[in-house]
């Protein structure tokens, strides 16, 4: 926890005190679909240098957000996870996200990590536009793969390798959030080079057709 704090009984004075820090909900966020290593989580977010990132991971473990752990071999490597507590935060985040996304001052077009881009999809999910849909979809960025996917008006959101999708997708997480929120057309993406998709394309486009950007404050 920083050593400074608000000094006022409101429980939320008391969760700025937890995670007010610059940075430090970020971190929670790149944690929220599972553990990562310390270079992931300096990878994932742009401009968070190593000494930053390791006074927030100590303050989020002292305040029992984070904990360390340590794979078993072969991997033999020390990650970081969110506690059962600190996973329950998960709808602050998503709720804090789409009311900003109202904001006049949003610029989508900076860095956009692919767990922000699979948390986005959380956040903004209506089960009501779904009209019966099923589908997987694979994505791959970089190192990182990700299954999303629609049945019976539940959306699901995992790390890992989809299994027989019925499209795959590989790019980045801001094309695709170029083909989500911002209409761009697919095809025109795929020319550019900034996705490929293989598969049920159609499909791939009727699950970007489910978002829409909510108007902006006045």
């Amino acid at each position: 926890m920083s050593s400074r704090t608000y000094d006022d009984a409101c429980a939320t004075a008391h969760a700025l005190d937890l995670i007010g820090e610059r940075w430090a909900l970020l971190v929670m966020r790149e944690l929220m679909m599972g553990p990562r290593r310390f270079g992931d989580l300096r990878a994932s977010l742009s401009g968070l240098s190593a000494n930053v990132l390791t006074q927030r991971l100590e303050g989020l473990e002292a305040a029992g957000i984070v904990r360390r752990r340590r794979l078993p071999p072969p991997a033999n490597v020390q990650t970081y996870e969110l506690t059962e507590w600190g996973l329950e935060a998960e709808p602050i985040l998503l709720t804090l996200g789409k009311w900003a996304t109202r904001s006049p001052l949003h610029d989508p077009t900076l860095p956009f990590s692919p767990v922000a881009l699979m948390l986005s999809f959380r956040a903004k999910f209506e089960a009501a536009k779904t009209k019966g849909m099923t589908v997987l979809i694979g994505f791959r960025f970089g190192e990182e793969s990700f299954a999303v996917g629609v049945r019976k008006g539940v959306l699901s959101t995992e790390r890992g390798v989809a299994v027989a999708p019925d499209v795959e997708v590989t790019g980045t997480p801001s094309a695709m959030a170029g083909l989500v929120y911002g209409k761009a057309p697919l095809a025109e993406l795929e020319r550019q080079g900034a996705l490929s998709v293989t598969g049920d394309r159609a499909a791939l486009q009727r699950f970007a057709d489910l978002y829409v950007m909510p108007p902006k404050a006045g």
